[in-house]
């Protein structure tokens, strides 16, 4: 049986793909609870047209976002932060930190998608993070981290 799928479904799809499952698990489980529905000539034109809107729209999000990345590639951020004597930091420094930074700079970027090498940094000294802007496009960041001025 040939249905499209709604919304992304673990081992049997992503959101609007043409999948061929079992006539039982499609009629009694994914076309009742909304998930799926039955893949008719009509709703596959309806599919098409759909898709070809939708890489339309990728299309400038993408290049968007190959944008932003050459701006981070280019940027050299320093973060201050409290600093004991031995360099260890008081507290640590983390991806929310290194959002708030970039935010300063006027680069919006949701801090779940920047990834610090062990998640957070508790010495002083350069660092990279890898910045995750579209499923995609990604770009890495060089920072530095540098005892804060009394």
């Amino acid at each position: 049986m040939e249905i499209i799928l709604k919304e992304n479904i673990a081992n049997v799809g992503f959101k609007d793909e043409l999948v061929s499952v079992k006539a039982g698990y499609g009629r009694n489980f994914l076309i009742p609870t909304g998930k799926a529905v039955l893949a008719t000539e009509s709703a596959k034109k309806v599919l098409a047209e759909n898709l070809k809107q939708k890489a339309f729209k990728e299309k400038s999000i993408i290049e968007a976002a190959e944008k932003t990345a050459a701006k981070i590639s280019k940027l050299e951020l320093k973060i201050s932060a409290k600093v004991g004597p031995d360099g260890k930091l008081f507290g640590s420094i983390s991806n929310a930190d290194v959002a708030k930074s970039l935010l300063d700079k006027k680069i919006e970027v949701e801090k779940e998608n920047i990834s610090i090498p062990g998640k957070s940094i508790k010495r002083i000294g350069s660092y990279q993070a890898s910045i995750r802007l579209h499923r995609e496009v990604s770009a890495q960041l060089n920072f530095e981290l540098q005892p804060e001025k009394k």
